[in-house]
């Protein structure tokens, strides 16, 4: 599929400013939308949108369907009528530039499992009690309410669907939600409610029973447990109910959401608990081998993801209902799907469970054409991006041109090898997307201020300018291409150096937790994007 000539930012709502100590899907993001509008920006890359694991990263998640309550905004529920004031202070904290992971996932908990529980009572008829204000081990307040806020609180719910922006929180509109999305909300609520249990351990270490999902000792424990259950149901509710909302802006303003989901999925998954068919695991359920990378770019030793395999056989015979089913499901949330590690579908690398690095690993062959024609016998036309970085074969860019899927060129590669090379852009065919970087690359700053001396200078000699205005001409560059879309993370606008990167892979924590500062969605800012859009033709 080819898209128009465009451009785009890259930035997941995580990296948003505003008051609850991390970027949402509510009024920044809105916000954030009303700046590419003014920038003549037709695109707007995110990463994963799933629920995050241990590392917070957006490629780990505990689901492939299901929302991170993280980005949910504490003052659309406020405005709902399901928080108090107190309730909503307490989600607040100060933009440090930083995501504290620690803190949000602490106030965020209390936050849902009293809103759950008001969101419950209303519905049922239930007149909630004061309670008393108590402190968490992190020092967080939960809010304390009287009768008479309470009384306020239930109006405010009651008359919510009088907001536009605050309809749709009532019981029938989240059975409707429970109905239509039990496919996979069911087993994702239930594989949360036994991880809370066990102290959040991963689903490998449950008891025998959950573990290999006893039908008899599942509805024992889901019956005993459905209010909790139930909530995380609810919380599901919130975020899709938030989503809608923002997704409809963006409609409105003619942008178009690029979302991204990783070829494989999290071992500590509702995923892989609830589908032990489609992977290669032992009858213990424990996987036999994982993926990875080999040595590249990156990483000398390669990089150990430590994601299960499919058993591609059994996803076939079952005609990949499993992924026609999660393509569908990201592609109602988004406009246009990244594939990450596209070079999987053709072989991936496979290291055995035991091994602590992917330097042993041997490439297995993935299901070629089979699975994307099954997918788009179901779906239609797919709006799919490649990832098809890192070393690829001719069998997977003919997998990539058979369904006409752009691939992807990133401008700060062309400049390390000597020679001319497929990423400096006059290279570049017209359907594809070029990136000044990732969220795997350093900024373009910190890669010249790291880049090797004579890497650098051709760099500069390439794109013109002084060091000073670097980022700025790389992003230039990246317009005057000929590639379809031109995509810069938006650290790249600010010229921002190493202490703005994403991530770095093949490490683990202290990633993913880049803010942007208040006051940062400037008009000069949105001026100079609209101005460079006009020149290369890429204006929305």
């Amino acid at each position: 599929m080819r898209f128009p000539r465009s451009s785009g930012i890259l930035l997941h709502p995580s990296s948003l400013s505003g008051p609850y100590g991390i970027g949402t899907i509510g009024a920044e993001s809105w916000k954030f939308i009303d700046f590419l509008a003014r920038a003549g920006i037709g695109l707007w890359q995110i990463l994963p949108l799933g629920p995050t694991g241990y590392g917070d990263s957006p490629y780990q998640c505990l689901s492939s369907f299901a929302g991170n309550p993280n980005l949910i905004d504490p003052g659309l529920v406020a405005e709902a009528g399901l928080a108090s004031p107190e309730e909503l202070e307490a989600c607040r904290a100060p933009n440090t530039g930083k995501v504290d992971f620690g803190w949000i996932f602490t106030s965020r908990r209390l936050f849902l499992d009293r809103i759950w529980e008001r969101f419950r009572e209303v519905n049922s008829g239930v007149r909630a009690e004061p309670q008393a204000a108590s402190k968490s081990p992190s020092g967080l307040g939960a809010a304390a309410t009287t009768g008479e806020k309470w009384q306020k609180a239930a109006s405010r719910a009651a008359i919510a669907t009088a907001n536009p922006e605050a309809s749709g929180l009532d019981q029938q509109s989240f059975r409707s939600f429970c109905d239509d999305n039990a496919s996979w909300l069911d087993d994702f609520s239930l594989f949360m409610t036994i991880k809370e249990e066990r102290g959040l351990e991963s689903w490998d270490r449950w008891p025998e029973e959950l573990r290999l999902r006893k039908a008899s000792a599942l509805a024992e424990f889901a019956a005993s447990r459905a209010d909790f259950v139930n909530k995380h149901k609810f919380i599901q509710f919130l975020f899709f109910s938030q989503w809608r909302i923002l997704k409809t802006r963006a409609e409105a303003a003619g942008l178009r959401i690029i979302g991204d989901i990783p070829i494989f999925v999290a071992w500590d998954s509702a995923d892989v608990w609830a589908h032990p068919e489609l992977f290669q695991l032992d009858a213990e359920c424990r996987p036999l081998k994982v993926a990875g990378v080999p040595p590249d770019y990156f990483t000398a030793t390669g990089q150990l993801w430590g994601n299960p395999l499919y058993d591609w056989k059994a996803n076939k015979a079952e005609r990949y209902t499993w992924w026609i089913s999660r393509i569908e499901a990201a592609l109602s949330l988004v406009d246009i799907l990244r594939i990450d590690h596209f070079r999987g579908f053709s072989a991936n690398w496979a290291v055995p469970a035991q091994d602590k690095t992917a330097e042993r690993g041997r490439w297995e062959p993935g299901p070629g054409a089979s699975l994307f024609d099954a997918v788009q016998e179901a779906l239609g036309s797919l709006p799919i991006i490649a990832e098809d970085l890192g070393f690829m074969t001719p069998e997977v860019y003919e997998l990539r041109d058979r369904y006409g899927f752009p691939g992807m060129k990133i401008l700060q590669f062309a400049f390390e090898p000597e020679g001319d090379n497929p990423d400096y852009p006059h290279n570049y065919p017209g359907n594809a997307v070029v990136y000044t970087g990732t969220h795997d690359n350093n900024t373009a700053a910190g890669w010249l201020a790291s880049a090797p001396r004579q890497a650098a200078a051709r760099a500069l000699a390439y794109v013109g300018g002084a060091r000073s205005g670097f980022s700025w001409n790389m992003i230039r560059t990246a317009w005057a291409s000929p590639a379809d879309m031109a995509i810069a993370p938006f650290q790249d606008l600010l010229g921002l150096g190493s202490e703005a990167r994403m991530n770095y892979p093949g490490t683990q924590n202290g990633w993913w937790s880049w803010r942007m500062a208040e006051g940062t969605l400037r008009s000069s800012l949105a001026k100079k994007l609209k101005d460079l859009g006009k020149t290369f033709f890429r204006l929305a």
